[in-house]
């Protein structure tokens, strides 16, 4: 699970239940977005992987993607 999710629910509900800060409020909005840039990261991490087949087997994985795997591969040789 990530960490600062738990915040992230505790903050909302004391927004429902007794409302926010000024600070809560701009504590939450920090959180919010660094939880979507952790989302966003997971979701690019996950496709980066993927390699899509058409039913008789062939790789018909999009351009894009393909290049993107390239450029991934790249960047993790050159961190070795």
């Amino acid at each position: 699970m990530i960490p600062i999710l738990k915040r992230i629910n505790i903050l909302a509900q004391k927004q429902r239940e007794d409302g926010l800060t000024q600070t809560e409020k701009e504590e939450q909005q920090q959180l919010r977005q660094e939880y979507l840039q952790i989302i966003r990261g997971q979701v690019l991490h996950t496709f980066s992987g993927l390699t899509i087949l058409d039913p008789l087997g062939n790789d018909v994985t999009p351009q894009k993607l393909k290049i993107a795997q390239q450029n991934q591969m790249f960047k993790t040789n050159d961190e070795a």
